[in-house]
C-alpha cells in the first residue's frame, strides 16, 4: 500500500530526500485514481518552490552519442556544486523493453555522483502521457533544489516537440562524417533548436567536424530566428574528454542570460504552461470520449455509415461529440 499523505511527500521533497522524490514520481506515473488525486495535491504544495532551475532539452540522431554527452556535461556540472536531474521522455520504452535502463548504467560516474539524480521515463500508452508526467517529475526535482534539468528525448518526431516545449534551452546534438550532415536531421527539429552542437570532436574526427559546422551555420541562416534576443550557435565539442563539453554549458547561460534581461524566460515559461493545460485537456477529453458507454456502442453503427458514404464524416464526427 502505498501511503498517500501529501505532506510526507512534500516533506521528503523538500528536504531532498532521494527516496521521497523516488516515491513521490511513482506516485506521479501512477494511474490509480487515488494516487492521482494525492499527486495533484502534493504538486499544489510543490508549486510555489518550483521553477528555478535551468531546463535543457537534448536530441540528436541515433548514434550521436547523447549518453556519453549527458554524462560529462551532468559530471562536469555536479562536480561545480551544481545539482543536476536528467530525465527522459521515451514513447518507445514499452516497446524496446526499457532501453532507458541501459542508458543508467552507462552513466556510471553520474548515477553514483551525490549531486545528479536519474530518472528513466515511465513507459507511457502515449507521448502526451509521457511527456505530462516528465513535466510533473520536472517540478518536483526543481522543490528538491536541482537548479539544472536535462531532459533528453529518446523517441522520435514528436518527441523532440514535446521536449521543445517544456525547457527554457533546446539542444541538437550531431555528428559529422556520417555522410550528408543534414539528412538525419528534420527542418523541423532544426527550426526549434537554441542551441547546436557537433559532438565526437576530437581525433582525425576534427576536419570533418569544422565542415559539419560550416554546413549547419549556412542551413540555420535560412532560418528565421524566433526571437531578435538570440540567434541559434553551432558549437563543435567533445564528450570524452574532462570538460570537452563546458562551452556548451556557457552557450546556454549566454541565452539564460539574456532571454532573463529581455523578460523573455518568464513568458516562455507561462506560454508552456498554458500549453501544457491544453494538451492535458485534450487528452482528458479524449479518454473521457473513450470511455463513455453511449458512444462506444454507437461508433460501429456510425462507422459503418461513413463507409458507406451514407453521411460525411464531419457530420458524424459531429454526431458522436453530441454524445458527450
Amino acid at each position: 500500500m502505498v501511503h498517500t499523505d501529501p505532506d510526507i511527500f512534500v516533506q521528503g521533497i523538500l528536504s531532498g530526500n532521494r527516496r521521497m522524490i523516488a516515491k513521490t514520481i511513482t506516485l506521479i506515473e501512477s494511474s490509480l485514481k487515488e494516487h492521482q488525486q494525492a499527486a495533484f495535491k502534493v504538486m499544489e504544495k510543490i508549486l510555489p518552490r518550483t521553477g528555478n532551475s535551468i531546463r535543457i532539452g537534448i536530441t540528436g540522431v541515433p548514434g550521436v552519442g547523447k549518453s556519453t554527452f549527458i554524462e560529462n556535461l551532468g559530471v562536469y556540472l555536479a562536480d561545480q556544486g551544481h545539482k543536476v536531474a536528467v530525465l527522459t521522455v521515451d514513447p518507445s520504452s514499452r516497446r524496446s523493453g526499457g532501453s532507458i535502463l541501459g542508458d543508467k548504467t552507462r552513466m556510471e560516474k553520474l548515477s553514483t555522483h551525490e549531486n545528479a539524480f536519474i530518472r528513466p521515463s515511465p513507459a507511457g500508452e502515449t507521448l502526451g502521457g509521457v511527456a505530462a508526467k516528465t513535466r510533473e517529475i520536472m517540478l518536483v526535482c526543481e522543490a528538491a533544489a536541482f537548479d539544472v534539468i536535462l531532459v533528453e528525448t529518446v523517441g522520435v518526431g514528436q518527441s523532440e516537440t514535446s521536449v521543445a516545449s517544456m525547457v527554457d534551452f533546446f539542444l541538437v546534438l550531431m555528428i559529422a562524417g556520417a555522410g550528408d550532415e543534414l539528412q538525419g536531421i528534420k527542418k523541423g527539429v532544426l527550426e526549434m533548436a537554441d542551441g547546436i552542437a557537433i559532438n565526437k570532436a576530437d581525433g582525425n574526427n576534427l576536419p570533418a567536424v569544422e565542415k559539419a559546422k560550416t554546413d549547419l551555420e549556412t542551413a540555420l541562416h535560412f532560418i528565421r530566428p524566433e526571437t531578435p534576443t538570440w540567434s541559434p550557435i553551432v558549437l563543435t565539442c567533445s564528450s570524452v574528454v574532462e570538460g570537452g563539453t563546458k562551452k556548451v554549458w556557457d552557450m546556454v547561460l549566454s541565452h539564460h542570460q539574456k532571454f532573463k534581461a529581455s523578460g523573455e524566460f518568464l513568458l516562455r515559461r507561462k506560454h508552456q504552461s498554458l500549453e501544457w493545460m491544453w494538451t492535458l485537456v485534450e487528452e482528458g477529453l479524449r479518454k473521457r470520449f473513450q470511455d463513455n458507454k453511449k458512444i462506444t456502442e454507437k461508433i460501429p453503427g456510425i462507422s459503418q455509415q461513413v463507409e458507406n458514404d451514407k453521411i460525411s464524416p464531419s457530420a458524424a464526427a459531429d454526431k458522436l461529440l453530441s454524445y458527450l
